[in-house]
C-alpha cells in the first residue's frame, strides 16, 4: 500500500491528511484567511504522529481547483515545493471529485451532482456516477446557479447550495442535499491514492492548479447582473 500525503485549501477551511498503510489521519483549521500559514504546521504534524520522514511518502495529492483563486494556488504551490524537496510527485485531484467522494461516503450515494459557491453569482459545479471507480458525467463547470442541469436523479451536495438556495431550492435535488460537505484531505488522500496505484501522477514540476474563471474581479455593476441572474 501506498502513502499519501494530501493538502486541500480550496474554500474557507484547509486540511491535510496522510493516508498510510490504510489508516487515514487528517489535520484541520476552519476559516483560515491565510492558508499558507496554517498548511506546513499540520503536514509536520502529521509525520510526526506517523513517525516518518516526507521522504517516506509515495506522493503528493493536492486539491486543484476549481475553488478559491488563492487558495488552490495555495495548494499546488506548497505541494510542488514539498515534492521537490523530498523528490516526489504529484497527483493533482479536481475537488468537485473530492466532494462527491465525501457525498458518497455520507450517504452511499451514486449519482452525485457537487455544487461548489464560485462567488461573483456564479458556482462550480460538475456530475460523477460512482460504480466501484467513479465515472464523469458532466465535467466540472462554471456558471450562474439556473445554468446548473444534471442529468437523471442525483444527489448534490456543496456550499453552493446555500449561497444560491433561492435559485436551488425549487430543484429535485434540493430537499435531500447535503449542502455543508466540502471538499477535505481526507478525501484527496484516498483518491490520490487510487490514482497513484493506476500511475496517475505528475512531475512536481509540472503541478498546476486548475482555473475555470479567467476573469477574477467584476465591476459593480457586472457583480449586480449576476447576482439579478442568479435568482431569477
Amino acid at each position: 500500500m501506498s502513502t499519501i500525503l494530501a493538502i486541500e485549501t480550496s474554500a474557507e477551511s484547509a486540511s491535510a491528511a496522510l493516508l498510510r498503510e490504510g489508516t487515514l489521519i487528517s489535520r484541520e483549521v476552519e476559516g483560515v484567511v491565510t492558508h499558507s500559514q496554517t498548511i506546513l504546521p499540520m503536514v509536520q504534524s502529521l509525520l510526526n504522529e506517523a513517525g516518518i520522514p516526507l521522504a517516506e511518502c509515495n506522493a503528493i495529492a493536492y486539491g486543484a481547483g476549481p475553488g478559491s483563486f488563492t487558495g488552490v494556488r495555495t495548494a499546488c504551490g506548497i505541494a510542488q515545493g514539498l515534492a521537490f524537496g523530498a523528490e516526489l510527485p504529484v497527483v493533482p485531484l479536481v475537488t468537485l471529485l473530492a466532494l462527491a467522494q465525501a457525498c458518497h461516503e455520507q450517504g452511499s450515494a451514486k449519482d452525485v451532482l457537487a455544487i461548489i459557491d464560485a462567488r461573483m453569482g456564479e458556482v462550480y459545479w460538475a456530475q460523477y456516477r460512482y460504480e466501484g471507480e467513479w465515472q464523469v458525467i458532466i465535467e466540472p463547470a462554471l456558471s450562474a446557479p439556473n445554468d446548473v442541469a444534471p442529468l437523471g436523479v442525483v444527489t448534490a451536495c456543496g456550499n453552493g447550495l446555500k449561497a444560491y438556495s433561492a435559485a436551488f431550492q425549487e430543484r429535485d435535488f434540493y430537499a435531500h442535499a447535503w449542502p455543508d460537505l466540502m471538499p477535505h484531505a481526507k478525501q484527496v488522500a484516498i483518491l490520490g491514492e487510487r490514482l497513484f496505484m493506476q500511475g496517475v501522477h505528475v512531475d512536481a514540476a509540472h503541478a498546476e492548479p486548475l482555473y475555470l474563471r479567467n476573469k477574477v474581479a467584476l465591476t459593480t455593476r457586472e457583480r449586480q447582473e449576476k447576482a439579478e441572474r442568479a435568482v431569477a
